[in-house]
């Protein structure tokens, strides 16, 4: 992401939080963790990230191609007629030329753009629960002293190719340190087992 999240996201990768422990150190210890995927599990995220982010989509970006393709139009059209007629002089005409192929450029190249926009939306909308992670993640790291942490996508990977028999579970400590309940596909604690319905014997009848 961008701003407060690319410098964040960087972190999360290799790391070594103090070289001189780390060469002390006879044993690899490595975690797993994502801070996209901690900040979705946020109290409030959805409200405060995601439903705004869909109300920015749905009225600002909207709102912005609809300008850009109205203005394209616009511009094409002046600038067919004004040719046509002979009566514009060449300097106006090629200004009118450049802005019309300025916006046909825009629309495009839309969907980066309006990618662009989103992504940056999101990093100012998520930028303070970011650093609230980021600073519990940073102590998990100071009390744990780990050689490396990995992304959960590539754990498997990682561990095959190092011979690891432990990787820690991140997600798990940064909640605790947080103090939010984490979901369970990430470690949060087991779910509740299925109680079967015993059924009851039906009544005899005479």
């Amino acid at each position: 992401m961008k701003k407060v999240l690319i410098a964040v996201v960087a972190l999360v990768g290799l790391l070594s939080l103090n070289t001189n422990e780390a060469k002390a150190q006879t044993t690899v210890k490595v975690g797993f963790f994502d801070l996209e995927t901690m900040l979705s599990a946020m109290p409030g995220y959805y409200q405060k990230v995601d439903s705004l982010l869909e109300i920015f989509e749905r009225d600002s970006l909207t709102a912005e191609y609809d300008f850009f393709q109205a203005e394209f139009k616009r511009l094409d059209s002046t600038y067919k007629s004004d040719s046509a007629s002979g009566k514009v002089p060449p300097t106006i005409l090629e200004r009118i030329k450049r802005d019309r192929n300025d916006m046909a450029i825009k629309l495009i190249y839309w969907q980066q753009y309006a990618q662009n926009s989103v992504e940056n939306k999101r990093s100012i909308l998520a930028g303070p629960m970011a650093q609230l992670v980021f600073e519990a993640y940073k102590k998990v790291l100071q009390k744990g002293n780990y050689t490396m942490v990995v992304s959960p996508q590539t754990l498997e990977p990682y561990s095959l190719n190092l011979g690891l028999t432990k990787v820690d579970n991140l997600f798990v400590p940064v909640a605790k340190e947080l103090k939010i309940k984490l979901p369970v596909e990430l470690g949060g604690g087991e779910p509740k087992p299925d109680v079967e319905t015993p059924i009851k014997p039906k009544p005899k009848t005479n």
